[in-house]
């Protein structure tokens, strides 16, 4: 099979159909219960398929479809977490959020996303990308009331997620993406123990990983912290010389409608690069011209065959007919290129 340059894919979550979950929000609650949810999760699964597929995306992710959100759905599997008793905590110094304690020693008692993984394997022959929270940002969405240490608990953390990249990889997917929005944040944690912590996270792994850091989803809070950031974003200019000495595959960026210095992937040279040429924070729907446009000027900086085109970040916050729109243009403008070049 001939490899596709410019392989386009999603970072994260698509939005989730109504009869499933409230549309347009963030831990979004479900609407059915038992063997129902289970089915209707991997409906859910398959729309989300169809739609990338229809769409031209080139390498396949879940959605996010059958979790309500990207960092605690995991967390709620783990031992030691009690979701019943809740503290609200500030996520990465931005917004208040209502999250578990941790009460006890962490443990993985059984996969999380593997059975689901299965699943989407059997549905296509395409790539598949599995996306799993990093652990950096994983401590900063809850309450630690046992290790009474963020870095102890990271390490705990990139364990248990070892263990589920380990049983996702065996399940066939072809590369698992650790979210890390914290790295933007917590610029010294991340250089001090945090980007060890993910490559704790990726050990004996074969295949290829990625390490997603973005500015957020769309929305209020997320949009208020952006306009506080000036003329020019530089936060990946703290932590992507750790990323580059790293065993990690892939980088994902924010890139289209951002501030972000694009000589900043100069940084993360050799790497391959996911750049966001889609914009999650505004409804308006990317021209296919403005997504080759965005890949062009990322080109000047990072090889093309090292080069794939992605979202900013993940679309659950947007409406079914929105996120379309913008997978449709993702493919288009990653054509443009393709012709371009002659690829």
């Amino acid at each position: 099979m001939k490899k596709i340059v410019l392989p386009t894919s999603i970072v994260g979550s698509l939005p989730k159909p109504a009869w499933l979950a409230p549309p347009e929000k963030l831990w979004s609650p479900w609407k059915l219960e038992g063997n129902q949810l289970l089915e209707g999760k991997q409906d859910a699964l398959r729309i989300s398929l169809q739609e990338q597929q229809l769409a031209g995306i080139d390498i396949i992710s879940d959605g996010e479809q059958t979790r309500q959100h990207f960092v605690t759905t995991f967390i709620e599997h783990l031992g030691g977490v009690d979701f019943e008793n809740r503290k609200t905590v500030k996520i990465r110094n931005r917004y208040d959020a209502s999250v578990p304690i941790v009460v006890d020693e962490i443990t993985r008692q059984k996969s999380v996303f593997v059975e689901d993984a299965k699943f989407l394997r059997k549905q296509t022959k395409k790539p598949i990308k599995w996306a799993l929270p990093g652990p950096l940002t994983m401590v900063d969405t809850l309450y630690d009331d046992h290790y009474k240490s963020r870095e102890k608990l990271a390490w705990e953390f990139a364990k248990a997620l070892n263990e589920e990249a380990r049983e996702l990889q065996d399940a066939g997917v072809d590369i698992i993406q650790f979210d890390e929005p914290a790295f933007n944040v917590f610029f010294d944690e991340v250089n001090d123990w945090g980007m060890a912590a993910l490559e704790r996270a990726i050990e004996g792994l074969h295949c290829e990983t990625a390490v997603h850091i973005c500015y957020g989803y769309g929305i209020q809070a997320n949009n208020d912290w952006k306009k506080t950031l000036g003329s020019e974003w530089r936060q990946y200019e703290e932590i992507f010389p750790k990323i580059q000495k790293s065993k990690i595959d892939v980088v994902s960026l924010e890139c289209h409608n951002s501030n972000v210095p694009l000589h900043l992937m100069e940084l993360v040279r050799g790497k391959k690069v996911m750049v966001g040429a889609i914009d999650v924070a505004t409804i308006t729907i990317e021209t296919p011209e403005e997504v080759a446009n965005t890949l062009r000027k990322a080109l000047e900086f990072v090889d093309i065959e090292n080069l794939l085109p992605s979202t900013n970040c993940g679309m659950a916050p947007l409406s079914r007919n929105v996120a379309r729109g913008k997978l449709n243009a993702l493919s288009a403008g990653a054509e443009i290129i393709r012709k371009e070049f002659g690829v």
